[in-house]
């Protein structure tokens, strides 16, 4: 059996503006109507003998996870929160020590939530050949055959090719020499004329009991605090919670430097599908539909003499002219241009923007929460004016604020409303007042959604001013 693991963690900086702390890109729709991580898991779907996955995500994300799984029918088998980031080694031990509890050693495929892959049945080709070196014991990585010199991805070097007697359906497979890291275009050129290198995808496959071995060895230390951590861990509504302390003690380490660069059962398996990291503006230029003018146009943009470039609007009209190989995106509170030859700055502006604690690097003026949306209007220092809107059937959870006033407008939908022991509905055009102190609750009893104009005012506008007293959704006092 193959359980996909599937890596949903990462912020995704180079996608900014886009992409931010609270809404990274694997959990955006960039190429299609689907989602990235959505993506990930569909093309799957040709794939024999693959189990429900186990999705590794950060504690911020993790609504959106579960919300996205079900949207397309998924039930997960785990979706695992990493308390802290410590990297890919520290989570695949804990997915595998978490999978070896649903099944006899089953064969892992690890799957980062934010590449692109055009031709899904090569795709699945390879790993149908990685499942057969991986039952006999071996450590997969999949290589991407590389069509350009690239600089922005790591190389693994070709060893000799794999003996194949002892497989029933025998496929070119290679032993890896070693890993390369990022080159510079001198040494890229070479890597791909030479035609023994590939491109590092991050992907891999391996049977549990071979992982975990490898890791005793290797990482005696990592592996004995992951064990502790799941042991330790707790179930949560959806989610199963890594126990903090234990896995905030494992080494920060990627599963390529912790295990597979000192392993001796490491195999490579060359694969060509179409396939990106979508790790910069760049990437979605290249894999976006172009126009005559060889553009790729999202949203409201009008171009005069305009060729080779990426414009992204998401809410505003960008007009432009007279550009040649740049990026554009709009977002509503930042715009970003650049050469298409310097998106990968990007991540420095990003860095910038987090030293000044701006709050365009942490999240886009919509949050999504697990009711709904809450999409900022306009603030000051003592109000903030948001727009929420709220799935029908659910509900907020029942609080109080010390610092903050509400006044609440609903525009579409009926509200039912909560004030310490008063309870009512609100209906179209109709309002009410929660002053500080007062504890409240917002539900949507019907079958569209509510949509409610906020307005908080008051000395501290912060989300640390939430005190829950209940929640459907498992939150403590922030969100």
């Amino acid at each position: 059996m193959i359980i996909p693991v599937i890596l949903a963690g990462g912020s995704g900086t180079r996608l900014w503006p886009l992409s931010r702390t609270l809404f990274p890109k694997q959990l955006m729709n960039l190429v299609n109507q689907n989602t990235m991580l959505q993506n990930t898991i569909l093309r799957l779907s040709d794939c024999e003998d693959t189990g429900n996955p186990i999705v590794i995500c950060n504690e911020k994300h993790r609504f959106m996870v579960a919300e996205q799984l079900r949207n397309i029918n998924i039930k997960p088998m785990s979706i695992i929160l990493e308390p802290v980031g410590r990297n890919t080694a520290p989570a695949l031990c804990a997915a595998a020590l978490s999978a070896a509890s649903y099944d006899n050693d089953p064969v892992l495929l690890v799957l980062p939530a934010d590449h692109h892959i055009s031709n899904t049945d090569a795709f699945i080709s390879a790993i149908t050949t990685g499942q057969l070196y991986a039952e006999s014991g071996n450590l997969i990585t999949f290589g991407i055959i590389p069509d350009a010199p690239e600089t922005g991805y790591g190389y693994i070097k070709k060893g000799t090719k794999t003996e194949n007697s002892n497989l029933d359906n025998p496929l070119d497979a290679y032993h890896i020499e070693k890993f390369v890291e990022k080159p510079d275009l001198e040494s890229a050129t070479d890597y791909v004329k030479s035609k023994n290198y590939c491109w590092n995808s991050g992907m891999f496959m391996f049977k549990v009991s071979s992982l975990l071995n490898e890791m005793k060895k290797f990482i005696p230390e990592t592996h004995d605090l992951c064990k502790k951590s799941v042991d330790n861990g707790i179930k949560d509504l959806d989610f199963f919670r890594l126990e903090t302390e234990a896995f905030s003690g494992c080494i920060n380490d990627s599963i390529d430097y912790a295990i597979m660069e000192k392993t001796d059962k490491g195999v490579m398996v060359p694969f060509s599908a179409g396939w990106n990291d979508l790790g910069s503006w760049e990437a979605l230029w290249q894999v976006g539909k172009k126009d005559k003018n060889n553009n790729v146009l999202i949203g409201d943009v009008l171009t005069s003499d305009v060729n080779s470039s990426y414009l992204h609007s998401t809410s505003k009209l960008i007009a432009a002219v007279g550009l040649s190989n740049h990026i554009v995106v709009e977002t509503v509170d930042a715009v970003l241009i650049s050469p298409r030859n310097k998106v990968q700055e990007v991540k420095k502006l990003v860095n910038k923007l987090k030293q000044k604690n701006r709050q365009e690097s942490f999240s886009h003026t919509t949050d999504y929460r697990p009711w709904g949306t809450a999409e900022c209007i306009a603030s000051s220092k003592k109000f903030k004016t948001n727009k929420l809107t709220v799935k029908p059937g659910v509900k907020l959870s029942l609080q109080v604020h010390f610092h903050r006033a509400e006044h609440w407008v609903v525009v579409k939908g009926t509200a039912y409303v909560t004030k310490n022991e008063s309870r009512f509905l609100l209906k179209e055009d109709q309002s009410t007042y929660i002053p500080i102190g007062v504890k409240h609750r917002l539900e949507n009893p019907g079958t569209i959604p509510l949509e409610i104009i906020e307005i908080q005012t008051g000395t501290f506008l912060g989300e640390e001013d939430i005190v829950r007293y209940e929640d459907d959704y498992g939150r403590k006092n922030i969100f």
